[in-house]
């Protein structure tokens, strides 16, 4: 789960968030958007409308990510749309589908409501927004998002089309690079073009754009460091472990004790569970300091095998939160944490086990 976002509901299983930035444009919208010309009502059905559009432009990759097998994590919502986070990085030819999905949403919808607005009525002016032309801003909205999303720039859509293309000639790096760096100066046009004009809302996307680009190549970095790296290779092999008897203090004092933040919890060789931070913290303030480990530690942890490729592991370990458990058969041998595999990213990317 991303930092920053509130999560509401599901749509087709796949968990919705919404990150901070997005819930205050919303309000800005609503606020500033009502005019003279147009009531709130109306107003307020736009962006709902839109936001659906968003929505469904996400399910589109989501859908055809599942065909391949690939299942969605999530779906962010950000100022400039939505982010399918996926299970795992498509192969090249699947990205290039799975990309290509979300716009082809929009303009399904667009044609759709074009085709009912030429067989019912004839096509109203948008530049004023009235109440009467809803259905025209609606679908020259979903033409601007797929339009939009299809500019050969990361993040958009675009840019992972032509990440794929690239990709089938160069290596990955070098194609994430590539669509990475026009991503980028996409977002310092748009930023320049928000300043000379006074657009701010625009500027406020170029920044968004710009930041997108750069996690993109961060993101990219981090598989190709993992690739062809088994888990043993970056797992915490000197680690505590809690008995199933102990109680919330005895984690607390451990927890004060050392450096590590991630407990599991065992009944001899048998792993029962395990108590990370935050929920030791929760369990604290709810269940008080004597309460038993058995009764509060996650039974539901994750797992890895120790010869797992360290980049088929990332998904689990983010799906997880801080910590998998590194299990050989029955047998704990490590710990697997987003401290320890950062440390190993930095060591790795400066020459370190090549």
């Amino acid at each position: 789960m991303r930092t920053g976002t509130v999560g509401i509901f599901s749509l087709f299983g796949v968990p919705i968030r919404f990150h901070f930035t997005f819930v205050l444009l919303l309000v800005l919208l609503t606020v500033f958007g009502v005019n003279g010309s147009e009531s709130g009502t109306s107003q307020a059905l736009y962006l709902a409308l839109l936001f659906l559009s968003v929505l469904l432009h996400e399910i589109g990759h989501a859908v055809v990510s599942t065909r391949f097998g690939i299942r969605t994590l999530e779906i962010v919502v950000f100022p400039i749309g939505g982010v399918a986070r996926l299970e795992r990085q498509p192969k090249p030819h699947e990205e290039l589908w799975i990309a290509i999905a979300g716009p082809m949403v929009n303009i399904l919808i667009a044609g759709g409501l074009f085709l009912y607005i030429g067989k019912t009525r004839g096509i109203q002016a948008i530049l004023q927004p009235t109440d009467s032309n809803l259905i025209e801003r609606l679908a020259y909205g979903n033409l601007v998002l797929a339009l939009f999303n299809m500019l050969p720039a990361a993040p958009m859509d675009g840019g992972r089309a032509l990440r794929s293309l690239i990709a089938r000639f160069r290596t990955e790096a070098e194609a994430t690079r590539l669509a990475a760096s026009s991503g980028r100066l996409l977002g310092m046009a748009l930023a320049i073009y928000a300043m000379a004009s006074g657009q701010y809302l625009m500027l406020f996307v170029a920044f968004f754009i710009y930041l997108g680009a750069a996690q993109e190549t961060i993101a990219a970095s981090g598989r190709i460091l993992t690739e062809g790296v088994p888990v043993r290779a970056a797992m915490v092999t000197d680690f505590r472990t809690l008995n199933h008897a102990q109680t919330i203090q005895d984690a607390a004092n451990l927890l004060l004790a050392t450096s590590q933040q991630d407990f599991p919890v065992v009944l001899g060789d048998q792993v029962m569970g395990l108590m990370s931070r935050n929920t030791l913290l929760r369990s604290l303030a709810s269940e008080g300091p004597d309460a038993y480990l058995a009764g509060v530690m996650d039974r539901d942890f994750a797992r890895v095998e120790p010869d797992l490729p360290l980049s088929q592991a990332l998904p689990v370990l983010a799906k997880a939160g801080s910590c998998a458990l590194v299990m050989e058969s029955e047998k704990l041998v490590g710990l697997l944490t987003t401290e320890n595999l950062s440390e190993f990213l930095v060591l790795r990317q400066m020459g370190f086990g090549k």
